[in-house]
Formats: structure tokens, C-alpha cells, sequence
């Protein structure tokens, strides 16, 4: 079977919206259905079946069924987890309360810290203790870990995670409390620290440890349901979850690690705009990913997404670094907020317009929905401005009542206010624009780029109908709305490569470098990620990065070092460090010659190859489609509503043009183009909006 003539689909559970992408062939259906929270596999099949129908097959009919969720985030974020115990080391049962100490905020003494997962009456500890090098000073006491277990079940615990000083430097004793723990409560899932996270920095590898045993009852559940649904359906092929980190693993591995799911969603709509940009030749690139519950924002520079090795997830206060829980675990970096499609608007005490982050999600859903909903939120903004044909609104399978709309905005931010409805949904609309454009702009600045000299690719439910404005307040102008926007995320599952990486803290100095041991780890690493990786790689080839994290002797952060893909030898020690001063000296400015250099941690990242696509062709301009239909859309520059022309997308053939404002309608989402912007199908059936005149920052 050609790869061209097998049938993938993807599938990506939103807090609002459940996205299913199907391709058959050189065919592609998608569809968006109310994702069902009390059972969310139950919108996946759903959906499922609505694309297979539509195809003329059945669930045998499927190769490959790639699958990504935020129920992990969900259920840290609302505190729904399993009810979660932490063993450690003597002394040490308040690593997660102490962290490092720091405030993210330290002038503010009223600040929130994020309520810890396991309450404090569920910590224990017992005595042992293992040194950074591995040498065991303590030996575990097995009678109170026995003693630890008979409390475990008199509190009714779930789950509970095992961390202990220096686990990364030698396992033993956490693998032994597993084996104990096994014995005496074999209805307890256990997560030790030194598998979910084998690096330094006790607090970090704590935390990874206790969010995955906190959501690993509830992923290994739903994983389990969403198997056997399928199964009973006639699929019975491997199903492959995506991760944070832009790659697949098998279902099995996601059930052990689903702390490493948390970001799965947002990963796939990264992956896909890192694919438009290689097709398209862009080599900045800023991701804009709106849902219906929040947006996502991650630079791409050189096709390739930025990535991190720490996320922090339910930060209490949204651009500041140290207010979330942190979990140690491969991730594409974005900054998220609560700036969705369902994100219910307010005005606060000093009668400001305020949006989010709280959502309606899908139940009750937005007021425009008629599903229950009394408060205003994003969606119904936009559809009070017009900039939303409710007759065509998510392919017309979801009926809107733009009448509930205007009520809701009326009652929640005009009258507080003193506004017209139109006024109140403007409001909204420049709020949630702002929130999005300042995250934008303090992730660049952090990241030392400028966002105005790059191309934005705007995907999701609800970024095509934000993203001209935009690109206006961060003086972007060029805008790609790919083919297919509404289900990006579903259709970057499709890209992501079957991979899987492994980071391992082992100290070691460079000029004390042992040779033998850092081969033995980085072979042992090697077997282990490779075997979890070809379980998802089915028979593609697979390919092996090496890296290590260094730094001068005594500094608190590192420099990823790239390593030969082979055994080290010792004409790889000095290249080492050449390699290493030419990253300070690209940070810095200039490195600190003959000072001593320790590597502290060591990635190994096994993934099928993944060629870049071939660049696009111009096409030959086209004659300009005629309009569907003519949409009356308030204009707060003028102060009034003005008639917009209305075009149907699949109606608009490559090199088609069209200028702004117009609105262009899709099943899954629809697009605004504003009066700054002309729009243009490329060769790609990507909706590319250029702006007139160099649009202004801040306009």
C-alpha cells in the first residue's frame, strides 16, 4: 500500500470542540462536534463516524488513528485528578510546598501560589538516602514503607508518587518501594520519579512525579475506554497518542507517562504550522492557535518550533514564569491563555471589560448557542459584530440565536457600561485582541526576536477571525489561514513524526571526563528510546540526536551541546568544548577561556525521518470569485454597520483574490478579512492575507 493510499485519521478532544480529520486517499473530510466532557470518547467516535460516512468507509477501514487531548490539563487545572500520595526521602515531605524558594512576583505580598496537588496529611516519608553519585549511605527501611502502605489505603489514595534525594544517580530504592507498594496495594498506580523524570533539581523531578501520578488513573481510563469503544467499532490497529513534544507514542507509553499529553493539542497545531512554513519558504513564523476555550502562540524559525524542557501548567498569574506547577518533560514552547472562543467576558469593579480565562466551554457552551449559557463570551461577540453567518456556522450542524447573544452582552457589558450592544461586542472583541497580542509580545521579547518580521499562520476554530486584527496591533503583515484551519491542531497530528526522547541527569566534568560511563548511559538511553519509539514508528526508519547540557563549573543554567551520533572517543572531549563556547559566545558575547565545564544532563531523541516538503508553486492569478452573499458587520472606525462581501472558500480557486474587509466561510471556521488586508489562495489552498501598506504597531 502506497503511503498516498492509506486511510489516517486524526482526532483532538478541545474544551469546547472535538476536531476529526479523516484522509482517504488524496481526500480529506473534517468535521466539529461538542466535545462530551462526562465521556469524551463518545465525541470522538461520534465525529469518527461523521467523516467515515462521509468517506463511504467504516472504522476497519482505517490504517492509522492518531489521537490528541487536554483532559490531562483539564484535570490538573479544575483539581480532578486521583486522589494522590507522595513518598520521599526523610526530611524532605515539603519539596513541592518549598520549591525553590522564589516568588514569581516578589514586590506583590498578596501573590497566589497554585494549590499543590497532593495535600500535605499525604506526604510521607521514609528513611533512606543515595548520594549524587549513586552511593547508597542510608538503606531503604522496608517496614516503613509497609507501614506507608497500610496508611495509603486507609486514606483511600489512588495513585501516589515516589521521589527520593538523587533517584536520577541510582533507582534502586524507588524501584524497591514499587515492588512493595505492588504487594501490599496492588489497586494503587505508582509513579517514580527517577522513570518520569531521571534529572536534577529535586523540586522539578518532584512535581513531574506527582502531576503524572495525579492524572494517570483518569488517561489510563479514558485511553482504556477509547480502545475498546473502537475495538467494539472494528478498529483494532495501534493507537497513537501525540505529545507535548511534537511526536507520537503508543498508547501503552501515554497510559505510563500522560503527564508527558498535557500540551498534545496545541503541539499538533505547531507541527502543522512548522510544515506551511517550509512549504511556503517562511522562515519566521509565529503560530497563532485559537480554540474555543483558549490561544496558543509559539515561534517557528526555520521550520522548526521552539522547544523547551519545562512547562508550567495552571500558572496564577498568566505571563509570569514560577506562578504554575512545573513539569520537567519534552515540550514545543507557547505561551496559552484563557482567550478562546468560549472565554466569558465581564465587567469588573473599576468597570473594566475583562475576558477570561474562565470558559463556557461546551456545556453550557456560549450564550449564542442556546444551550443553556447566560454569560457573554468571545463567540457571541463575534457574532453580534456580524462576523459570523450563523447559518453557516461550524458547517451548519450547530444552530446559533444571535438574538441570546446581544441579551447576553446587553446585560453583562453594555449596560454596566452605558453601550450599545454593537459597542459592548466591540469591546470584547478589542480586549481579547489585546490580551492575545500582548502574550505575543512578551513571549518575543523573551525570546529576543522581533514578532513584527514575522509571517503569522493562524489556525482553530476561532483565530481566522481574530488573526487580521491581530497582525494589525503586532504590525504583522502577512497572515497564512491554511486549507482546513478550523481542525489545524487534528491536521498537524498527521505530520508529527513517531518519536520518543529521554533526558538523564549524570554529572561529570570535562576535564575529568569518563569516557566508558558516558557511553554506557547514553547506549543505555539509546535502547530504551528507540524501543519506545519503534512501537509507534510501525516500519520506518528511525534516527538518533544526541545532546548534552553543559556549563561552567558552579552557573545555574546550561548550553545544549550536540554530540556525534556514534561512541564518544577522546577527540570528542575538546571538540566538546569548542562546541560549548561558541553557545556562550552566541548568548553572551564572549566566553571564559580554560574555566572548568561540567555537563549535567544528557538528551537522546530517537524519530523517524521526516523530509521537508517541497516548496509550493506560484499559481497564475485566477479570475476573483463572485461574493456568496453580502454580511452586515460593525465597523467601529466608522461607527457604524457597513455591508461586507461574503465568499465560500472552497469556492475560490488558487491565485484567486479578493480585497478586505470581506468574509470568507468555511465549514469549520470563517475569516476576516479587515479593511488593512487583501487576501489570495496560494498554491497550497492556504488563505494568504497581505497588508496594503506596512500596517502600524499598536493600531
Amino acid at each position: 500500500m502506497t503511503q498516498s493510499a492509506i486511510t489516517r485519521l486524526a482526532t483532538d478532544i478541545g474544551g469546547t470542540f472535538t476536531d476529526i480529520v479523516l484522509e482517504h486517499g488524496d481526500e480529506r473530510f473534517t468535521t466539529k462536534v461538542l466535545t462530551t466532557p462526562h465521556a469524551p470518547e463518545e465525541a470522538v467516535v461520534e465525529g469518527t463516524r461523521l467523516v467515515l460516512t462521509q468517506a463511504g468507509i467504516g472504522f476497519a477501514d482505517l490504517d492509522v488513528f492518531v489521537h490528541g487531548t487536554t483532559l490531562a490539563t483539564n484535570a490538573v487545572i479544575e483539581r480532578k485528578g486521583a486522589k494522590t500520595a507522595l513518598i520521599a526521602t526523610d526530611g524532605f515531605r515539603d519539596v513541592i510546598e518549598i520549591a525553590d524558594e522564589g516568588r514569581y512576583d516578589q514586590y506583590d505580598i498578596f501573590i497566589d501560589k497554585p494549590r499543590q496537588l497532593v495535600p500535605r496529611e499525604l506526604r510521607f516519608t521514609v528513611p533512606e538516602r543515595i548520594d549524587v553519585t549513586g552511593k547508597v549511605w542510608i538503606d531503604l527501611d522496608e517496614a516503613a514503607v509497609v507501614a506507608v502502605a497500610g496508611a495509603l489505603k486507609a486514606a483511600g489514595v489512588e495513585a501516589v508518587a515516589v521521589a527520593f534525594i538523587h533517584s536520577y544517580a541510582n533507582a534502586a530504592h524507588e524501584a524497591r518501594v514499587r515492588d512493595i507498594l505492588a504487594r501490599e496495594t496492588p489497586g494503587i498506580a505508582v509513579t517514580l520519579s527517577s522513570e518520569v523524570c531521571p534529572e536534577m533539581r529535586e523540586y522539578e523531578r518532584t512535581s513531574t512525579a506527582v502531576a503524572n501520578a495525579y492524572v494517570q488513573p483518569l488517561m489510563a481510563g479514558y485511553l482504556g475506554r477509547l480502545k475498546a469503544r473502537f475495538a467494539a467499532e472494528g478498529y483494532t490497529k495501534p493507537i497513537h497518542l501525540m505529545t507535548s513534544g511534537g511526536s507520537l507514542a503508543t498508547l501503552e507509553t501515554a497510559a505510563r507517562f500522560p503527564i508527558r499529553l498535557v500540551e498534545s493539542g496545541p503541539a499538533g497545531g505547531a507541527i502543522l504550522a512548522a510544515h506551511i512554513a517550509a512549504e511556503r519558504g517562511e522562515g519566521k513564523v509565529l503560530s497563532f492557535d485559537m480554540g474555543g476555550t483558549t490561544a496558543k502562540i509559539c515561534l517557528i524559525h526555520d521550520a522548526t518550533p521552539y522547544k523547551a524542557r519545562t512547562f508550567e501548567v495552571d500558572r496564577q498569574s498568566r505571563f509570569m514564569k514560577g506562578s504554575g506547577l512545573p513539569v520537567r518533560i519534552p515540550v514545543i514552547e507557547m505561551v496559552e491563555i484563557g482567550a478562546g472562543g468560549g472565554s466569558i467576558a465581564r465587567v469588573d469593579t473599576l468597570k473594566r471589560i475583562t475576558v477570561g480565562p474562565d470558559s463556557a466551554a461546551s456545556v453550557p457552551g456560549p450564550a449564542c448557542y442556546g444551550r443553556g449559557g447566560e454569560l457573554p463570551t468571545v463567540t457571541d461577540a463575534d457574532v453580534a459584530l456580524g462576523k459570523i453567518e450563523p447559518a453557516r456556522f461550524a458547517g451548519g450542524a450547530i444552530t446559533l440565536y444571535p438574538e441570546k447573544a446581544d441579551a447576553a452582552l446587553d446585560a453583562s457589558v453594555g449596560k454596566p457600561l452605558s453601550l450599545s450592544t454593537a459597542m459592548a461586542a466591540h469591546g470584547v472583541a478589542e480586549i481579547v485582541d489585546e490580551n492575545m497580542a500582548n502574550a505575543a509580545r512578551v513571549h518575543s521579547v523573551e525570546r529576543g526576536v522581533v514578532v513584527s518580521d514575522h509571517t503569522m499562520v493562524a489556525f482553530g476554530g476561532a483565530a481566522p477571525l481574530h488573526a487580521a486584527r491581530l497582525a494589525e496591533k503586532l504590525g504583522i503583515a502577512r497572515v497564512v489561514v491554511p486549507a482546513d484551519a478550523g481542525v489545524g491542531s487534528a491536521v498537524g497530528f498527521l505530520r508529527a513524526p513517531a518519536a520518543y526522547e529521554l533526558v538523564h541527569s549524570k554529572f561529570m566534568r570535562l576535564d575529568k571526563f569518563d569516557l566508558a560511563e558516558a557511553n554506557r548511559l547514553l547506549a543505555a538511553m539509546s535502547a530504551e528510546a528507540t524501543e519506545l519509539a519503534s512501537a509507534a514508528a510501525g516500519n520506518r526508519a528511525l534516527t538518533e540526536t544526541r545532546t548534552a547540557f553543559m556549563r561552567y563549573a558552579g552557573q545555574g543554567h546550561e548550553i545544549a551541546v550536540a554530540l556525534p551520533n556514534r561512541p564518544l572517543a577522546e577527540a570528542d572531549i575538546p571538540a566538546m568544548r569548542e562546541h560549548f563556547e561558541a553557545g556562550y559566545r552566541q548568548l553572551f558575547a564572549r566566553h571564559i577561556p580554560g574555566a572548568a565545564i561540567e555537563i549535567l544532563s544528557w538528551s537522546l531523541l530517537v524519530t523517524t525521518d521526516t523530509a521537508r516538503p517541497p516548496l509550493l508553486a506560484t499559481p497564475a492569478a485566477a479570475a476573483g470569485p463572485k461574493p456568496i452573499g453580502m454580511r452586515p458587520v460593525f465597523d467601529a472606525k466608522a461607527g457604524k454597520t457597513v455591508e461586507v462581501p461574503m465568499y465560500d472558500r472552497l469556492a475560490m480557486a488558487p491565485g484567486a483574490r479578493i480585497e478586505g474587509p470581506a468574509i470568507v466561510v468555511e465549514a469549520g471556521t470563517s475569516t476576516y478579512v479587515t479593511a488593512a488586508f487583501d487576501a489570495e489562495i496560494d498554491g497550497g489552498l492556504g488563505l494568504v492575507l497581505t497588508a496594503r501598506k506596512s500596517t502600524a504597531k499598536g493600531q
